[in-house]
């Protein structure tokens, strides 16, 4: 399940430090975000769905490791996009 590129191209300008950026770990997250909610949503229907659980949590794994990256280079930008996110932590 793949992002429309509609949604895509809204999370990135929303995320972008400026118009060119469209590989920023902000912007990663963003749409790795996105992504891991779609797919929530599809496992909560289709619950014996396991190739798509162990993907998700392949998903959750990147997006931890890229939160872990941005908290060590960037601490007040950590916070800023867990809170925009509305992640927990």
């Amino acid at each position: 399940m793949s992002l429309s590129l509609e949604v895509k191209k809204k999370v990135v300008e929303s995320f972008a430090i400026n118009s060119n950026d469209t590989g920023s770990s902000y912007v990663q997250i963003a749409l790795l975000s996105e992504r891991i909610r779609i797919l929530t949503g599809h496992l909560q229907i289709n619950k014996k769905d396991f190739s798509t659980k162990r993907g998700l949590l392949q998903l959750i794994a990147q997006r931890r490791s890229l939160l872990n990256y941005i908290a060590k280079k960037d601490e007040q930008g950590y916070k800023d996009l867990v809170k925009r996110l509305g992640l927990k932590k």
